[in-house]
């Protein structure tokens, strides 16, 4: 569900003559990336002509389109576009809306579908927990060689001083084995 304002209402954009944008709600100047912002953001809005009221929101979102497709991030095929041309005039053009939005929403219900599962699969997989228990061990390994990345408690640096006397004594029983053999 889209976000509103606190009235329950979209916010409302004026678009100026000189082409500034202005956000009723912040009471701040904006830009189409904003808008794109505020678009992925799930907050609703309505672009209005300051001058004569008209509701030209399409338009705008056309617009950031068109600047999100000139920068790169072409995601509408060049044969999708001939078709949506196509369709101009075109006796399906009066139901490519309808057809359109609930692709969009058929969509989105699988992307959300496709990440649940995911999330879920990756929580049994064995592989990620193995990945873990790695990564824990890593860690440990690197507490072990540099002891500043882990605040010790008292107690338990106590221990751990403990166990290193312990590990040098044994070293040094088996340097000794050692000498001794090589003799």
């Amino acid at each position: 569900m889209a976000r509103k304002t606190a009235e329950g209402e979209p916010i409302i954009i004026k678009k100026y003559a000189n082409r500034r944008l202005y956000n009723t709600d912040t009471s701040s100047y904006i830009t189409l990336d904003d808008l794109a912002k505020m678009v992925r953001e799930n907050i609703d809005f309505n672009v209005l002509d300051a001058k004569s009221g008209d509701d030209i929101t399409h338009t705008i979102l056309t617009q950031i389109i068109v600047e999100e497709e000139s920068h790169g991030s072409q995601m509408l095929p060049v044969s999708f576009l001939r078709d949506l041309i196509g369709m101009y005039g075109n006796s399906m053009q009066a139901m490519m809306p309808s057809y359109l939005e609930a692709s969009m929403a058929n969509l989105r219900k699988n992307r959300e579908q496709i990440q649940s599962a995911f999330t879920k699969g990756m929580e049994a997989n064995p592989l990620a927990a193995m990945a873990e228990a790695n990564f824990k061990m890593m860690q440990n390994a690197a507490e072990a060689f540099i002891p500043a990345t882990r605040k010790a408690e008292p107690a338990e640096k106590a221990g751990q001083e403990d166990d290193l006397a312990e590990m040098r004594a044994q070293m040094a029983a088996m340097q000794k084995k050692l000498d001794e053999m090589s003799k």
